[in-house]
């Protein structure tokens, strides 16, 4: 399965991670180094639980021991099952928070699909759709949530659009 898109004219991102609100953060696999070099983010033991959301990538982290959650998903349209998974990890992101874990979400950039899984985090927290991207936004980058689908699937709330995907397969 393809996870990444390819879009030359999204930059790489300039921090390895952002936290957006206290504990909860949004990262990639790589970065852009101080002289513009791309380089690899490397998780240790920084956080708690750690949610990658493209496939495993060898030497990438995080350390054993720490809680790991694997969730391959396009940065693309979702089906039912991508969705229910998206929300699960949300969940699980919430719960590590109020165990008193930080938690890292991650993706390639650490733009679009860890976003997703952030924002619906915040919604699920009181913050309503376009706030999470706004704060998301703010925090990370311009660029995060620049996919539109995923804003679109946050606005209707993950819930809906999931029983609308399952509807439509």
């Amino acid at each position: 399965m393809r996870t990444r898109r390819k879009q030359p004219d999204v930059p790489v991102p300039d921090r390895p991670w952002s936290e957006i609100v206290p504990g909860l953060w949004m990262g990639g696999h790589e970065f852009r180094g101080p002289g513009g070099e791309r380089r690899p983010v490397v998780v240790r033991g920084e956080f708690g639980l750690v949610q990658t959301l493209t496939r495993e990538r060898p030497g990438h982290g995080p350390d054993p021991g720490v809680r790991h959650q694997v969730w391959p998903i396009p940065d693309g349209p979702l089906d039912g099952t991508q969705l229910a998974g998206v929300i699960r990890l949300a969940q699980a992101a919430g719960d590590a928070l109020d165990a008193g874990l930080t938690v890292l979400v991650r993706c390639y950039s650490g733009y679009n699909r860890s976003g997703l899984v952030v924002a619906h985090a915040l919604t699920e927290r009181g913050h309503s759709a376009d706030g999470a991207v706004r704060l998301i936004r703010s925090r990370r980058s311009p660029w995060a949530l620049h996919n539109e689908l995923f804003v679109e699937y946050l606005r209707a709330g993950l819930p809906t659009a999931r029983l609308l995907e399952e509807l439509a397969e």
